[in-house]
């Protein structure tokens, strides 16, 4: 029987998050240290209204530790809408938002203002211009600065720029350009703020691989932090994700890279459409999470809280209140992972997927099966004598066996 073996060795700590995930002969090396909350974040696109008035979308009833603010007004765009010209209310209101549930903010900086723009009447998924690089860098060097001097103590992570390997809509310009579009943005926060965190600008999909080779090759990665990517697989189910981020962080390693945190900066499922069932959407985020961590992934930003026309796997209802299967297994799962340690994960020939926690010397297991329901004997070895699925109570395990589905179960 074939069976993928993922154990754990010790791995350094830096800066508060370790490495990623070693690769050796056994497979993939998950992280040693336990579980942090910060693993968990979200983007939320309607907090603050564009007119001040009360937000579209109220505070998440679960815990937000981590909030990546794209597609929430708060681009070079809307921030400089012409030359000297600034508009901080949208952002300062959601970095006010923020701190009253203290949540930490990622801060992404991209798209090209049309005044700025080397091109202002290119074409492309957005507004024309504003996936050209600018015409003058010195114009990117005051933006840069002017954000990290206002925000220096309330934004500490910066990532530069999304998905430039998609270029009829993110980024026209060269690998070249963006490495010094990094460089320039690099040199300007640290200036004002030395602890601050730099993130690549986070291709997508496996077509994104060329693209972090040639930024990585060219030098980018000397000016960064962490390496940001966007593991989006669909329709693909969660365990398609683990062999992209091997690649990742193969690329990571061959260019030196190796020891630096990788970063999901965003996921989610826009396909199929319509998401085949709610029960399917808590388990795909669920399990994305598990093998994110286990793969060596130390952070992952949901796409997204309250998104209703491109994403098929939903959080919320159409009020961006009421919790959706996945936004309560959003909920739930922070409780069974923040704070635990991930022994290791091992998928056998029927597809069944068991992975071991330990959380504060207690052990548990969370186990699902890809693609049908089947039933599972909990070895002898666990001890344990109660189970519980990921939508549901706890329940005590009387029973040599149990069925198993799709949807991850907790044993303990």
């Amino acid at each position: 029987m074939k069976r993928v073996l993922i154990y754990v060795s010790a791995l350094i700590s830096f800066v508060g998050r370790s490495p990623t995930s070693a690769i050796n002969r056994n497979g993939i090396v998950p992280p040693s240290r336990p579980i942090p909350a910060s693993f968990f974040g979200m983007h939320i696109h309607h907090m603050v209204s564009p007119d001040g008035t009360n937000p579209l979308t109220p505070w998440p009833s679960v815990s937000v530790p981590e909030w990546r603010l794209w597609d929430a007004r708060v681009t070079w765009p809307d921030l400089e809408p012409s030359k000297g010209r600034w508009k901080f209310d949208v952002l300062d209101r959601s970095i006010a938002m923020a701190e009253s549930h203290h949540t930490e903010v990622m801060l992404t900086l991209g798209f090209t203002p049309l005044w700025a723009s080397a091109r202002p009447r290119e074409r492309v998924g957005y507004n024309p211009g504003w996936a050209a690089e600018p015409s003058d860098i010195e114009d990117w060097r005051t933006f840069v600065l002017t954000v990290a001097t206002r925000y220096k103590g309330h934004i500490r992570i910066y990532e530069i720029w999304n998905e430039p390997n998609l270029r009829d809509h993110y980024w026209t310009g060269s690998v070249s350009q963006m490495v010094e579009l990094v460089h320039v943005a690099h040199d300007a926060i640290k200036s004002i703020d030395p602890t601050a965190i730099i993130v690549s600008p986070s291709a997508t999909t496996r077509n994104g691989l060329p693209w972090l080779s040639e930024f990585l090759s060219t030098g980018g990665g000397q000016y960064v932090d962490v390496i940001g990517y966007h593991f989006y697989v669909n329709p693909a189910p969660p365990e398609d994700m683990v062999p992209l981020i091997h690649d990742v962080e193969q690329v990571m390693a061959d260019y030196g890279e190796g020891d630096k945190p990788l970063w999901n900066t965003e996921s989610g499922w826009a396909d199929p459409k319509p998401f085949p069932s709610e029960d399917l959407a808590a388990a795909y985020l669920a399990r994305a999470y598990i093998l994110n961590w286990m793969a060596g992934v130390q952070r992952l930003y949901w796409y997204a809280w309250d998104n209703h026309g491109w994403v098929s796997l939903e959080t919320t209802e159409a009020d961006n209140r009421t919790l959706k299967s996945a936004g309560r297994a959003y909920g739930v799962l922070q409780e069974w992972l923040v704070g635990s340690r991930m022994v290791g994960c091992n998928s056998d020939a029927d597809h069944t997927w068991t992975c071991e926690l330990n959380r504060r010397g207690s052990p548990r297991w969370i186990v699902w099966n890809t693609g049908r329901t089947r039933p599972f004997v909990p070895p002898a070895s666990w001890h344990a004598t109660s189970v519980t699925t990921l939508l549901q109570a706890v329940r005590e395990l009387n029973a040599s066996s149990i069925a198993i589905s799709p949807m991850p179960e907790l044993f303990k």
